[in-house]
């Protein structure tokens, strides 16, 4: 009895090291104890979790505080800011959106970033000096506190984009 009692514990203990290996370095190993692991790496997260929701009141609790969409109507014609960060955010979601639903959904293109190298950075670019240019427009209103109220309007957003699909 002694000697199957210890074959068992030789045996769970190099289940354990297994197991304690592959969720150290990421590789899988094929064995009874794996299962569990697996299961728990197919799960998939949540769509609402602390983090999402802390960003979405974020969002809500800035735009209400600081009467955004009150401050933008006012001063949306005074500088011409607006309309050259309008022109570049409308651009870069032009881009994306061709690259969603024309390129991946129509065309059937999953790897569009590797058929058409100059979409994303050209996004991506469009989209960063359109930030600077609200930054710019809005910097008389909130002054040191603009990056951070537009900061958090765009995680806000972010976070609710993801939130539905």
């Amino acid at each position: 009895m002694d000697a199957l009692r210890a074959r068992e514990q030789l045996r769970r203990r190099y289940l354990f090291s297994l197991d304690a290996e592959a969720s150290r370095d990421g590789r899988d190993h094929a064995g009874p104890g794996t299962s569990a692991a697996a299961e728990k790496k197919q799960k998939p997260l949540p769509r609402l979790n602390i983090h999402s929701g802390f960003w979405i009141l974020a969002s809500i609790v800035v735009t209400y505080y600081v009467d955004f969409f009150k401050t933008v109507k006012e001063n949306f014609h005074t500088s011409s800011w607006f309309l050259f960060g309008g022109a570049l955010l409308l651009l870069s979601l032009s881009i994306a959106l061709y690259c969603i639903l024309y390129l991946e959904w129509c065309r059937g293109i999953a790897d569009y970033d590797v058929k058409y190298p100059a979409l994303i950075p050209i996004t991506t670019a469009a989209f960063i000096v359109a930030g600077l240019c609200f930054n710019i427009a809005l910097w008389p209103v909130w002054s040191f506190f603009t990056p951070l109220v537009l900061f958090t309007q765009f995680m806000g957003v972010v976070m609710l984009i993801s939130l539905l699909g």
